[in-house]
Order: structure tokens, then C-alpha cells, then sequence
């Protein structure tokens, strides 16, 4: 491998080579760009999109697709005050040219203690849904008597929502990732034109990561929805800023070593490489492992995310060494790095905490592990789950609509459970359906498939949907129904899908954890050729996500004020940190591997730190940067991502990287590498440095083996 990225490495580092790579990527970019455009022609938008793949509630998806071509979405609309009865008998007669074809406008029905008015609306699934809600809500508000609020809600509302917070994702993530980006590289390079070639590169990233999922969606089944492709290319902004950040900092070391810089792109290449390749291939497979989850929104984002990250690593280790030599020197004015000069470089920021972990390096680790542990006790009594209220930063209309008529009606009116039963035990099923505490009512009739074969019944809970009541009455429907002899009768609906959902996850947790850690290990073991340290680091990492859960959770109860957390935010958060947080693990003990092979391994771990302490810090911060993008999006999900992902990484980067695992190294000194060939090869007696200990000067000239 180290090889073969020599080999690639002259590639875009070459006199003429350098050429013929930034040729390749605009041919590239110019003759599939359109097709970047064309990612959400392949969005899947479907309920069973976000659902578990083996999900009973995503069955009776498809059986009701059987029922009829014309799927009918209903709009409710709920009216509530004094003269509620007449704005909905006028309302019902400007509603009638919007109703599907076939179907019936239901009358304004009113509540038991007659303070609302309630109107079903059935709408066509295969028209504009959004346009007609828009419509009807243009209705609704106008000539409102004072005194009466009308709001427009059901799946149709509800739908719309949630479309409209999807509409303005990509667009909205795309330009305050970029202009976040963008302000980090101008503080952390102080040059005004060397921040452009990362972004430039990166924007090379993103359209061939855009084009590649559009293709791999068309052709070849790869499940993307919405929320997939919006955090793709954060991901893909973030990830592929890192790399640049670590390429240009050894890019610049090296122009102090040598004076062509074709000679310093392809040795800066050669060494950094292993460590960007391992990163990506750490990212990229934890993302994989992803696939095996049931839900199938957790699969996608694994997957596209994958798809996102090999993308970035190509665009970084080819077009950016291009533009970099292309440029030349002077692209890092006025700072720009002389030849012979690298020797008289004064001590650091980093320099002073290497040597003050080396002072004490085990007291420095405890400290460390009790902080993190301290914040890893804060998950204890995290309330997991979200409703459908609870869902959005500010309460959209579908939401209020559903709590109007939770206070005045049976609370699961408005989106009623539904049953598919077979058309012969319909009669049994519906009764035992109406035995059910919880259950209000079961709808009269009930539509059949064209061939007579099954029956779909609705039935209204007396809780609210998505309410933790309303899925312990489904549970005992579900029990209920299933006593009904050759009924194959099936349970599905908002109610159902959210039970699915939460079970479908804890399961998932459970089963993705162990194999990310896996994959995790053996990339570390490969690259470090030791146990002792991958095993040490893996253990970091996830002590660090356990902090950043509980911290997270600190902030979503007493400063974002949420009402509780996600299903999904539990695995996906570890996916995302245990992948990008061992990220810089494995940039700084690459170095650290490096250089201990002529400084003995606490040296080397000095070193390192030093070496590589500012670019990483800089990675970590635009990372964790670009996912903060996330707190300030309406859906609390994706929110609380970006502030889970947000604070695992300054933790990585600001006391697991800096302080916790060098004090390991230091204190474990040649056992740290066990059983690799360091630690036979060093002295018995290599101990860490001790007080007023700095790291090695390394000789300009020299070149590291």
C-alpha cells in the first residue's frame, strides 16, 4: 500500500501530471454536473422510506397500495370558537373542487362538548399535495370571524410540514456550510488566496459525490431520502476540509525541507496519505455498517454517507495536491514557507502541553477519564422519544391542528390506525378490534382490493397517535387481531410506524455497535501495527461518545429546551463519532508511528503532538463547525445531530487528542505498542519524559523512515 501511494502520488505532484489531474476532474465536473442537479428526482419520499424494513406497520403500507391506484391522503381541517359551525359550512363548499375523484367531502363534524367543528378533506396522493394544502389553507384563513382559529392539519398537513422543512435543507445547508467553511480556512490560514483552493476542491468533491448517488440511486437501488442527502454534503464539506487541512500542513513542513515543490507535494503525499486513506476507510466503513440496520432511513444515510467520503478522499489526494503545485509558493502569502527555515521555528501552544503531560502523564489521563466519565453519568435518565409536536423547533400548522383536535375529540380522529384484514374474517376483525380498551371506534364499511381479497378498516384511538398510550393500544390490537383465525390481519398507521420505529432502533443499537467497533479495530491494528494502542484508542472514543451524549443531553434539556431525544440520535451518533473521532486519533498516531521510529516512543509522542496539534485542532474545529450548521435547522432531529456530532468532536479534538491519549502513550511508554515491532525494538527502560522535557528538534534535512 505505502507502495502504491507513491506511485499515485506523482501523479498530481508531477511536472506534467499535475496538468492532466485537474484536466480530468473539469472534463469530469463539466460532463456530469448536470446530473448533480437531478439527486432529488431519486429521493424516496415514502412513509416506508423512514421506516424499518421489516416493519409490520410497512406492510400494511404496501397492502393499502393494492387498494386502489389513486392513494387518498386526507386533510383535516378544525375549526374551533363560537361561530365555528358557519365558517365550516362555508368552507365546505370552496373545499369540493379538491377533493379526489370518487371520494366524498365529509360534513363539518362537531364535538362532543360542541367548542369545534371538524372537516375531513380526501385528497388525491398523486397530485400536488403540497400545492392543494397550500390551497386549502388560502381558504381557510380567509374571512375568519374573530374569535375562531382555523388550522389545516392530517397526513396531508402533516406531509406538507415536513416537505417544506426538506425544500429549503439542501440549499440552506449548502450555503452556511460553505460560508462556515469558508470563515474557518480565512482565520486558520491568514492568506486570501490559499483558503480558496480547499474550498475549490471541495466543491470538485461535492459534484462528483452528487453525481455518483444520483447514478448509484438509478441504476444500481441505492436508498437516498431527504435527510440522507442533506447531511451528505456536510459530510462531504467537512470530511474533505480535514484532509486538506492535514495535506497543506505537510505540504508547508515539507517546502521547509525542500526546494522544488513537486519534491515536497509527492513526499507530503506519501506520508500523509496512509493517514488520510486510513481515515476514510475508517469513516467509510463504519458508515457501511449501517446497512445492516432495519430502519431504512439509518441504511441510507450509512450508505450515501460512504459514498460521500471515498468521493472527498479522491478529490483531496488528487485535484487539491494539483492546484497546490499549480499555484506554487506563493499561494500561502504573506505567510509563505522558505526553504532551510523549518529548524528555527519556536515553541508552541502544543509544545507546552506536550511537555506538560509528560510532567505527569498519568495524573493527565485520570484527570481526563474522570471528565469524560463525569459527562458520560449525564445520559442516565435521558428520555427518549419525540412526538410528532415535539418534532419541530417552532410548531408548524399540522401540529397545532392535531393538538385542537386532541383537546376536543378522540385524540386519534385525525389519523386514525389501520387494519388489513382478509375480506372474509373483516366482520371478526372489526369487532375484535372494537373490544380493545383504548380504541374509540371502528370505522362503518371499509375499502377492498379490486379483486374482493382484502379489506382495510380504519380505526380511531382515543389517545393521542403518537402518544406512548396510543402504542400500548396497539400492541393490544395487534394481539387482539391475530386471535382472529385465517384473518392475516395487520396493523399499521402513524401510531404503528412510530412503535416500529422505536423498537426497530433499540434493536439496531444493539446490533451495529459491535460491528462498527470491529471495523474500527482491525483499521487501526493495520495501520499501527500494534493492539495495545488501537485498543486503548477505541476505548477513547467511545468514552468520548458517551460524554458527548451526556453533555448533548445537558444542552437539549436546559438550553434548546427539548422534550426528549430521538430514536435514531443514539446510533447514528456513534456511527458518525466513533468514525470521524478516531479520525484524528489516527492522524496524530501516524505521525506519532513516524516519528517514533527514530525518537523512541515518548519523544515520538511529543513530536507528534506537536506536529500535528494546530491542523488538527483547525479539522476538529471547521468539523464540528459544520455540523453545528444542524442546531439552527426547524427539524429537531437533524438539530440535535449536529449538536450531539458538534460536541463529540470539540471533545476529540480538545482533551481526547490533546491530552488523553498522548498521556497513555507517554506513561505506557514502549507498551503502548505491543506487540509491534516499536515496542521489540525499543529499550526495556524508555520511560516518559519528565519535567522540563521538550520534543526532539528534527534535523530539516532528515527524512523519516
Amino acid at each position: 500500500m505505502p507502495a502504491l501511494l507513491k506511485r499515485v502520488a506523482r501523479a498530481p505532484g508531477g511536472g506534467r501530471g499535475k496538468w492532466f489531474v485537474l484536466a480530468a476532474w473539469l472534463i469530469v465536473a463539466v460532463a456530469l454536473g448536470p446530473l448533480a442537479g437531478k439527486l432529488g428526482d431519486v429521493e424516496d419520499t415514502s412513509a416506508n422510506a423512514f421506516l424499518p424494513r421489516s416493519a409490520e406497520s410497512a406492510r400494511v403500507n404496501t397492502e393499502l397500495e393494492k387498494f386502489r391506484t389513486d392513494t387518498i391522503m386526507p386533510a383535516v381541517v378544525v375549526y374551533t370558537g363560537s361561530d365555528a359551525e358557519a365558517k365550516a359550512a362555508t368552507d365546505r363548499a370552496a373545499f369540493a373542487p379538491h377533493v379526489a375523484d370518487g371520494e366524498e367531502l365529509s360534513r363539518p363534524i362537531p364535538s362532543e362538548d360542541g367548542k369545534a367543528v371538524m372537516t375531513v378533506v380526501p385528497l388525491d396522493s398523486e397530485d400536488d399535495i403540497t400545492g392543494t394544502i397550500d390551497e386549502l389553507r388560502k381558504i381557510a384563513d380567509a374571512d375568519v370571524p374573530p374569535g375562531v382559529d382555523v388550522e389545516v392539519g392530517g397526513p396531508a398537513g402533516s406531509l406538507t410540514d415536513s416537505v417544506a422543512v426538506f425544500d429549503s435543507l439542501d440549499s440552506t445547508l449548502m450555503l452556511a456550510t460553505g460560508l462556515v467553511v469558508a470563515a474557518l480556512l480565512l482565520i486558520t490560514y491568514r492568506s486570501p488566496v490559499l483558503w480558496l483552493l480547499p474550498l475549490l476542491a471541495v466543491g470538485f468533491a461535492a459534484v462528483i459525490t452528487q453525481v455518483v448517488t444520483y447514478l448509484l440511486a438509478r441504476y444500481a437501488g441505492l436508498p437516498v431520502d431527504p435527510q440522507s442527502a442533506g447531511v451528505l454534503m456536510v459530510l462531504v464539506f467537512g470530511v474533505g476540509t480535514d484532509y486538506a487541512l492535514l495535506l497543506i500542513a505537510r505540504y508547508r513542513e515539507e517546502l521547509h525541507r525542500h526546494v522544488d515543490r513537486h519534491d515536497a507535494m509527492h513526499i507530503a503525499l506519501g506520508r500523509s496519505g496512509p493517514a488520510v486513506l486510513a481515515s476514510a476507510g475508517t469513516i467509510a466503513a463504519g458508515l457501511v455498517c449501517l446497512a445492516v440496520a432495519d430502519i431504512n432511513s439509518s441504511r441510507s444515510l450509512g450508505l450515501v454517507g460512504a459514498v460521500g467520503v471515498v468521493c472527498a478522499f479522491l478529490a483531496m489526494v488528487t485535484v487539491l495536491p494539483a492546484l497546490l503545485v499549480i499555484t506554487g509558493r506563493w499561494v500561502f502569502w504573506p505567510f509563505v514557507p522558505q526553504y532551510g527555515t523549518l529548524a528555527r521555528k519556536p515553541r508552541t501552544v502544543w509544545s507546552r502541553i506536550g511537555a506538560a503531560v509528560a510532567r505527569r502523564p498519568r495524573w493527565s489521563w485520570m484527570m481526563s477519564v474522570a471528565v469524560t466519565g463525569v459527562l458520560a453519568l449525564s445520559t442516565i435518565g435521558i428520555t427518549m422519544g419525540l412526538t410528532q409536536a415535539e418534532m419541530f423547533q417552532d410548531k408548524p400548522e399540522s401540529v397545532v391542528a392535531q393538538e385542537r383536535i386532541s383537546a376536543h375529540y378522540p385524540s386519534g380522529a385525525s389519523d386514525p390506525a389501520k387494519i388489513v384484514t382478509s375480506t372474509g374474517r373483516a366482520s371478526e376483525v372489526r369487532a375484535a378490534a372494537a373490544a380493545v380498551d383504548g380504541v374509540a371506534r371502528v370505522e362503518a364499511g371499509g375499502d377492498r382490493t379490486p379483486d374482493g381479497d382484502r379489506t382495510s378498516l380504519s380505526v380511531v384511538l382515543d389517545d393521542a397517535p403518537d402518544g406512548r398510550a396510543a402504542k400500548h393500544t396497539i400492541d393490544e390490537l395487534r394481539g387482539a387481531v391475530r386471535q382472529v383465525e385465517g384473518a392475516d390481519a395487520l396493523v399499521g398507521g402513524t401510531t404503528a410506524q412510530a412503535l416500529d420505529t422505536q423498537r426497530a432502533a433499540d434493536r439496531d443499537l444493539r446490533t451495529v455497535v459491535p460491528i462498527v467497533l470491529l471495523v474500527v479495530l482491525g483499521v487501526l491494528i493495520w495501520l499501527l501495527r500494534a493492539l495495545v494502542a488501537p485498543l486503548l484508542l477505541l476505548a477513547t472514543v467511545v468514552l468520548s461518545y458517551l460524554a458527548a451524549l451526556g453533555a448533548s443531553h445537558l444542552l437539549f434539556e436546559h438550553v434548546l429546551g427539548f422534550a426528549g431525544v430521538d430514536w435514531s440520535i443514539p446510533l447514528m451518533g456513534f456511527v458518525f463519532l466513533v468514525a470521524l473521532g478516531i479520525d484524528y486519533n489516527i492522524f496524530l498516531m501516524h505521525r506519532v508511528r513516524e516519528e517514533a521510529t527514530r525518537l523512541g516512543p515518548s519523544r515520538g509522542v511529543l513530536e507528534g503532538l506537536t506536529s500535528t496539534g494546530g491542523v488538527i485542532t483547525s479539522a476538529g474545529v471547521v468539523l464540528a463547525a459544520t455540523f453545528a450548521v444542524f442546531a439552527g435547522l426547524p427539524l429537531v432531529t437533524m438539530a440535535q445531530m449536529g449538536v450531539l456530532v458538534g460536541t463529540g468532536v470539540v471533545l476529540d479534538t480538545f482533551l481526547v487528542r490533546t491530552v488523553l491519549v498522548p498521556a497513555l502513550a507517554l506513561d505506557l511508554g514502549r507498551w503502548f505498542w505491543w506487540p509491534g515491532r516499536l515496542f521489540r525494538h525499543m529499550p526495556r527502560g524508555e520511560h516518559a519524559l519528565r519535567a522540563g522535557a521538550s520534543p526532539a528538534t528534527p534535523d530539516p534535512d532528515h527524512e523519516p523512515a
